[in-house]
């Protein structure tokens, strides 16, 4: 039979693994969160009285003028597009407070218009209501929901790039029209969001009535068999595989197109904000490669940095790369 002391020093041992394992799991859990944070290291500006207000450059958008750099909306919602824990964490630091805050300190940068879903319509009200004064650009795909999106407050809606893209795919494209007359109806600017370089292309090829486009960078969505096609080999099923050259693929096609395009995810969903220099090139080079009427959509998540005035500078630094009209 074990003695006592045995019986003793093997519950020490478990007590101490449960904590190293713990311990582990908490540093694990925190490197992901880092490699978000836009510039690694630096605590976020405490959240106390606002600051001076700033500028940005901007672009006409309709009857509107908007900043060049327009707030997304994902990191909000714990759409990380990384992985369910930094998704956990995004939920977790996005309190109501904090969503307001966020949206009072990106006006204050020079930010004048919001991107996100149906799902942050009544937080977009509530700011409003408190004397906020930034646009809201909805991405939708249900055209029952277009009315109250504008009764809210939405200057523009844009059809929801995952859907605009499997209907492409299909071959059903020219189904996603009768959503756009419907906004075109509901009397505010009208867009399309793709991922996709080709659908921008037809779009264009066809002459639908759009005022704008949501241009993701990077095709993140290809099948395991299309990209073992390109590839010669599929990558594991780790989530999303984001290539190099996509970025080239998109601005292409959105410099040859007169309307307003907002390219997005230009960081890879947080994949290039590891380095500072990394973030500094993205910036460099999408605005040195969309046209000088163009904007980007960048999700911000202040958790360990400043990434509003951050990113707000770097559209301040590269803004006149852009080509003219």
């Amino acid at each position: 039979m074990p003695s006592e002391q045995h019986h003793a020093a093997s519950s020490q041992r478990v007590g101490r693994a449960g904590v190293a394992r713990r311990e582990f799991i908490k540093a694990a859990f925190a490197v992901p969160l880092g490699l978000v944070a836009g510039s690694v290291g630096a605590p976020a500006r405490a959240q106390g009285a606002p600051r001076q207000k700033q500028t940005l450059p901007q672009i006409p958008f309709g009857p509107y003028s908007i900043s060049r750099l327009v707030l997304g909306g994902n990191p909000q919602h714990g759409n990380s597009h990384m992985s369910f824990m930094i998704n956990h964490a995004m939920r977790e630091y996005f309190t109501p407070e904090r969503v307001q805050w966020l949206l009072r300190h990106a006006e204050e940068q020079g930010i004048n218009v919001w991107q996100s879903s149906k799902a942050a319509i009544d937080d977009y009200k509530k700011y409003r209501d408190a004397g906020g004064k930034m646009y809201y650009i909805a991405l939708e795909k249900d055209a029952a929901e277009i009315a109250g999106l504008v009764a809210k407050g939405a200057i523009a809606i844009a059809h929801h790039g995952e859907v605009t893209d499997r209907l492409f795919k299909a071959g059903n494209i020219d189904q996603v029209q009768d959503f756009l007359k419907r906004v075109r109806d509901a009397g505010v600017l009208v867009g399309v969001s793709t991922h996709i370089p080709q659908v921008i292309e037809y779009i264009e090829e066809k002459g639908w009535d759009v005022d704008f486009y949501m241009a993701c960078v990077y095709q993140r969505h290809r099948t395991r068999e299309e990209l073992r096609k390109m590839l010669g080999e599929a990558p594991i099923p780790i989530g999303e595989v984001y290539l190099e050259r996509d970025p080239e693929r998109m601005c292409r096609v959105i410099r040859q197109t007169r309307r307003t395009c907002l390219a997005f995810k230009i960081l890879a969903a947080g994949r290039l904000c590891n380095r500072k220099a990394d973030v500094d090139e993205a910036f460099r080079f999408v605005f040195a490669n969309i046209k000088a009427t163009d904007g980007v959509i960048v999700g911000m998540y202040p958790r360990y940095s400043d990434q509003v005035a951050e990113n707000c500078a770097l559209v301040r630094k590269y803004s006149h790369l852009s080509k003219p009209v």
